[in-house]
């Protein structure tokens, strides 16, 4: 496997890649979070913010976009951005393709944004996901490679 530099041909591969991904954890998120909070966040699904979202990021920040290539396939992609007022790098998005997991991928993706942000001198890392059961996984896997959970609460109150 190799991580590069995202290319705009990647584009499509990333947007399916991302939906096969995140389909089952929106599947266990949505009954956990609030109905009026996920429908104020995703009007039309989430599939449809969640591609807007992303093809912006590939848009705007595609400098900031590396893609795990295995053999010419997209085995997942990792998202980052630099906060250099707190020294800190921010692995923005992550995601890695269903026939792909469990197989290091994201590990591997992560270690690569890791040195990536020490060669531009930061002194931290963060990266945030939710406390639903759908995203158990990813709390696991961010744990494993050493990240310290800090105990934030988000409320919403409907108006």
């Amino acid at each position: 496997m190799d991580i590069r530099p995202f290319q705009t041909s990647d584009t499509q591969k990333i947007l399916a890649l991302s939906i096969r991904a995140w389909t089952p954890v929106f599947e266990k998120m949505q009954p956990a979070v609030p109905g009026y909070v996920y429908n104020a966040f995703y009007p039309d699904g989430w599939q449809t913010r969640q591609l807007a979202d992303i093809e912006q990021l590939l848009n705007d920040e595609s400098q900031s976009v590396f893609v795990a290539d295995a053999s010419g396939e997209v085995a997942g992609f990792v998202g980052i951005r630099i906060h250099p007022e707190d020294q800190m790098g921010e692995i923005y998005i992550l995601a890695v393709d269903p026939d792909h997991q469990r197989a290091g991928v994201a590990t591997a993706l992560m270690e690569f944004a890791f040195g990536h942000m020490r060669q531009l001198g930061l002194a931290m890392v963060m990266v945030e996901t939710g406390g639903d059961p759908g995203h158990a996984t990813s709390r696991a896997c961010y744990e494993r490679v050493g990240f310290e959970r800090w105990p934030v609460a988000r409320y919403f109150k409907k108006l």
